[in-house]
């Protein structure tokens, strides 16, 4: 059996990966708790719920992540994790004002994007009544 130093963490976005790199040590909450990952630590699967995610590099340097509900799979030294949405923090305190700034942002979008689809429903909805008078 190898005895790893540290891990290959790669958080994926989709279209983009949020962080790559090595890590010492890996904290995240599951859907039964928070938990801890070394790089010896076990093959693992895991889904992941909304929640900040902590990594430790080698040399000590503390990351941070907000993160949208995603997967964790870990083999070997390899860990792999697939988020729909997340953020990068400076630090701790600073995290929550960025995942606030970033799902007010994605909340606007998506309230913009429910009122177009409303209007094209509404138009197609006067449309065929439209049909339904010609012969």
């Amino acid at each position: 059996m190898t005895a790893f130093t540290e891990m290959d963490v790669r958080i994926g976005l989709p279209g983009t990966v949020l962080f790559d790199g090595p890590a010492t040590r890996l904290g995240a909450v599951a859907e039964d708790g928070g938990f801890g990952l070394l790089p010896n630590h076990i093959d693992w699967v895991t889904a992941l719920v909304p929640s900040v995610l902590t990594l430790t590099q080698p040399g000590g340097t503390e990351r941070v992540f907000g993160m949208d509900e995603g997967v964790l799979v870990k083999t070997g030294d390899r860990v792999r994790i697939a988020v729909r949405r997340g953020v990068e923090g400076a630090d701790l305190r600073s995290l929550q004002a960025t995942v606030d700034a970033f799902f007010d942002a994605v909340e606007d979008e998506e309230r913009v994007a429910r009122a177009a689809l409303s209007r094209l429903e509404a138009d197609m909805v006067r449309r065929f009544a439209g049909l339904r008078g010609q012969p």
